[in-house]
């Protein structure tokens, strides 16, 4: 194992590289974050979502303080989590502005439902956890919002995710070694 210690802030940017670099093997899963009210409709591609609390039911989300979407979703003080199966690596890309003709409607990609809070549910995402915005925190370049989930939707099947660079899909489970559980 090789230890390598963080720069000084004379070498700032290639601390921020060298996080990046190690940051960028660890699997996450891929999400659509959406948001529909009076700030408007709109949606983000996070993977950067976490469950946080069990009682009550709530999730972790980061979003860039500069993404636009965070305006809306603060507006709108509702917002939905909808994690992305294998087949939806095009919803992820939609939404992350990667693909010209969905640009000036992302929501064009898929078809939507309406959670109860008003926030689109991606029909036939492995699942959608519809949140009301409980808390707002600033950390460095982005937000952190936390959602207490009131209504969760599920299409059970393989999940979407991110590591190195690239999307995977989940495949199965890994065996367990017996001697290591005995």
């Amino acid at each position: 194992m090789t230890t390598i210690s963080l720069p000084t802030a004379d070498a700032a940017i290639d601390a921020r590289a060298l996080f990046l670099d190690a940051m960028r093997h660890t699997a996450a899963s891929v999400a659509v974050v959406t948001t529909d009210g009076p700030g408007g409709r709109a949606g983000v591609t996070v993977s950067a979502v976490c469950s946080l609390s069990a009682d009550p039911p709530s999730v972790l989300v980061c979003i860039h303080e500069k993404s636009p979407v965070l305006d809306i979703i603060r507006r709108n003080a509702s917002f939905c989590v909808n994690l992305l199966g294998a087949d939806q690596s095009h919803v992820a890309d939609s939404f992350a502005g990667r693909i010209p003709k969905w640009r000036a409607d992302r929501f064009a990609c898929a078809d939507w439902e309406t959670a109860a809070s008003g926030a689109p549910v991606l029909r036939q995402a492995l699942a959608s956890l519809d949140c009301s915005l409980a808390r707002d925190v600033h950390h460095a370049t982005h937000a952190v919002l936390i959602g207490e989930v009131g209504a969760i939707h599920m299409a059970p099947r393989d999940g979407l995710l991110y590591v190195d660079r690239a999307y995977r899909c989940i495949g199965a489970a890994a065996p367990a070694h017996a001697e290591v559980l005995a």
